[in-house]
Formats: structure tokens, C-alpha cells, sequence
């Protein structure tokens, strides 16, 4: 009988949890920490352990932040809203398909009370936020968490998207800002391209045109700190309709530039490589 085979999820967690439990956590003398935008992935990112490693890389690369915001690709709703963050509240388990061992993942991180009425204080009275009382992480929000801060020792909330609009998500994320300066970490977490549709799952090295052309696009916009060309992603970005069929994974990325100090650059690409064909460009501003 063949020996079984460890799970690379496995052998990232033997790397990390040392490395994690000694980072160092986040001071005020450290100013405040970058904002982020992230290609997440799904269950797969768990099997990839260069993603990991970049991931996790990343994540190593700053002070262990006091809390972190993350807007997900995968919650839009009606009227902005925060997830749940009582002890024990479920993950939100939003594939199909995968290793029953994914279903069974846990991401209990610390209670995020505080936190929450932090949010709710940040954001403008014509953007009223409301607290879900059991909504927990969607796998845009825990699947990269899990593997950048494997010890779930950093509090968390998710807010949905209440629009697709550039200008209200810059807007929301301008009064996520001053959170940065408190040691919270402002994530947006979407994909680059993601145009699931139209890939051949068949031949994973390929890369699609379409996907190619959208990266350069967006590579070159954030280059250039060009946010309205940004913004016009929907008729100016080569590769559209097919890299975005719909928007809801580009669209993180401008809670991310409204949280910059300047969004319009510089901006830090820290990974950038192709998942299936899909772009997974990921990057940082201050």
C-alpha cells in the first residue's frame, strides 16, 4: 500500500504556526499599516504551496496587525453590513465540489465586538452599517486568512458590498483609512481576472488572452495610479467582458484604493502569477 500522501495545507501550517506565534505584533511607532488587495482563491489555494508561501510571505512581511477588515467578493447585499463575531460563529462554506476536509475547516479567531463598533463609527450616516448576528467569514475572507495568520489570533470582520459602484466602494474605504493608523489591516479581497466561464480547466498553463490583456490593463493603471481609468474598467479594460462576467471580484479593489493614504499609488505588487489561467495579481499601498 502506498504511504499516504501529507496534505500541503499540512505541511504549511508546520512552517508557519512557529513563525506566526513569534511575529511581532503592531505598535503605534509603526505607523500605519498598507491597505491590500488580494487574489483569494478558493479550497485549491490550499493545495498550491507556492500561493502559500506567497500568501504567507506577505503577511510576514508586516507587524502582526491589532485586527483586520476585509471586504469579500463574495457578500453583497442590500445595505452595507458586518458579519458576526461572537465565539464559534460558523464559516461560511460557499463552494461545492471540493475535499470533504475543506467543509470542516474552522477560522476561530478572537471576538470582534470592539472592532465592530469601530466600523460602524468610521462609516458616513448616508452609509448606514448593520451588524448581522450570524453571518461568519465567506471563503473570500478565511481561505487566505487561514493560511496568512494560520493562528487565528487576529479579530475579524467582514463587510458586505452594499453597491458596484467605484465611486461609494473609493468613498467606503477613504473612512476605513484612519483604522490603519490603529493597527487594523484593510483588506479587499477579490480576483484579478475571473472569468471562470471561459477557461479550460483541462489545460491549466494556459492563459488566456483575454485574462492576459486585462492584467496588463489593470498592472499598468495601478503603475500609472490612474483611478478613473480604473473605474472604467467595465467598457475600457480589454479582455471584459470575459475576464469580469460579473464585477464582484474586481470590485473590492477600489475599498482598497480609497483606504490608501494616496490612491492614486505607489503601489507594491506582491504577487503575481496565474492560477488556471486566471490572473491572481495581488498588491499594497500605503
Amino acid at each position: 500500500m502506498p504511504a499516504a500522501t501529507t496534505h500541503p495545507f499540512d505541511v504549511h501550517l508546520e512552517r508557519a504556526l512557529p513563525l506566526t506565534r513569534a511575529q511581532r505584533a503592531w505598535t503605534p511607532a509603526d505607523g500605519p499599516l498598507p491597505a491590500l488587495f488580494l487574489s483569494h482563491g478558493a479550497p485549491p489555494t490550499f493545495e498550491d504551496p507556492v500561493w502559500m508561501a506567497e500568501l504567507f510571505t506577505w503577511a510576514s512581511s508586516m507587524p502582526k496587525p491589532r485586527a483586520i477588515v476585509i471586504v469579500s467578493a463574495h457578500w453583497e447585499t442590500a445595505s452595507t453590513m458586518m458579519s458576526a463575531s461572537g465565539p464559534g460563529t460558523e464559516l461560511v462554506y460557499d463552494f461545492g465540489g471540493f475535499d470533504p476536509r475543506y467543509f470542516r475547516m474552522r477560522y476561530d479567531t478572537p471576538g470582534a465586538d470592539d472592532l465592530r463598533r469601530r466600523v460602524a463609527a468610521a462609516l458616513p450616516d448616508d452609509e448606514p452599517v448593520h451588524a448581522h448576528p450570524s453571518r461568519g467569514l465567506d471563503h473570500g475572507a478565511w481561505v487566505p486568512l487561514k493560511i496568512m495568520y494560520p493562528d487565528a489570533d487576529v479579530p475579524v470582520v467582514q463587510l458586505s458590498m452594499a453597491t458596484q459602484d467605484p465611486d461609494r466602494l473609493l468613498a467606503i474605504g477613504a473612512r476605513l483609512r484612519e483604522l490603519r493608523a490603529e493597527g487594523v489591516l484593510v483588506i479587499g479581497s477579490g480576483f484579478t481576472t475571473h472569468g471562470l466561464p471561459f477557461v479550460d480547466f483541462r489545460r491549466p498553463d494556459v492563459i488566456p488572452g483575454w485574462s492576459r490583456d486585462f492584467d496588463a490593463w489593470t498592472a499598468d493603471a495601478l503603475a500609472r495610479g490612474d483611478v478613473e481609468e480604473l473605474a472604467r474598467f467595465r467598457s475600457a479594460a480589454p479582455g471584459m467582458p470575459y475576464a469580469h462576467p460579473t464585477v464582484d471580484h474586481f470590485i473590492p479593489l477600489f475599498v482598497t484604493l480609497g483606504a490608501a493614504d494616496d490612491p492614486t499609488g505607489p503601489v507594491t505588487t506582491t504577487i503575481a502569477d496565474w492560477m488556471y489561467g486566471l490572473s491572481t495579481r495581488s498588491f499594497q499601498l500605503g
